[in-house]
């Protein structure tokens, strides 16, 4: 037989564990992304990794924490938990743009196959938001490097087009183009 004392109790230990736990979560994902909006990854780390761990399925935990990553140039940290949550949340085109920033590294040194993740997750991340930003930007930017002048062409012309007053773009496709 069960003591209805004993359940009630548990039940108030739970309730305050689960109330925790989400107070846990929310302190370090608000310190976390306030050092990272600061330019701070290496110190926005420690609260980003902990609000992950608290909740691993959670995509902008992920987001943050592989951003942070990112910033901190631990490309291959960024990748193992950006393509976990890719997995678990396939339709998020922000993860699929950190993910292809992950892959690519830094570009001056990004070998071929990192060049083509990046393009695949770049491009993963147009199907779903065809006016993502920044992201046909950067997919011109691979193809320059890569000598594919009219597939860099073609990606700045849709960078213009996702937004008219991005100039960085403009000059890009006024210098390849000839114009």
């Amino acid at each position: 037989m069960t003591d209805p004392t004993h359940d009630s109790e548990r039940e108030r230990l739970n309730s305050w564990l689960k109330h925790r736990h989400e107070q846990q979560f929310r302190e370090s994902m608000i310190q976390g992304t306030r050092l990272l909006s600061q330019r701070k990854p290496t110190d926005a780390l420690p609260f980003l990794e902990r609000a992950h761990k608290l909740k691993p399925d959670n995509p902008d935990a992920a987001l943050n924490l592989g951003g942070a990553y990112i910033m901190a140039g631990k490309h291959k940290l960024a990748v193992l938990v950006l393509e976990r949550a890719v997995e678990r949340t396939p339709d998020n085109a922000q993860l699929w743009i950190n993910l292809g920033a992950a892959y690519l590294g830094n570009p001056v040194t990004a070998t071929d196959e990192r060049q083509r993740r990046a393009l695949a997750a770049f491009n993963r991340a147009l199907e779903i938001d065809p006016l993502a930003r920044s992201v046909a930007y950067n997919i011109g930017l691979i193809h320059r490097d890569r000598g594919e002048i009219e597939l860099a062409i073609a990606a700045f012309r849709r960078a213009v087009l996702a937004d008219p007053y991005d100039r960085d773009a403009q000059r890009m496709l006024e210098k390849l183009s000839g114009l």
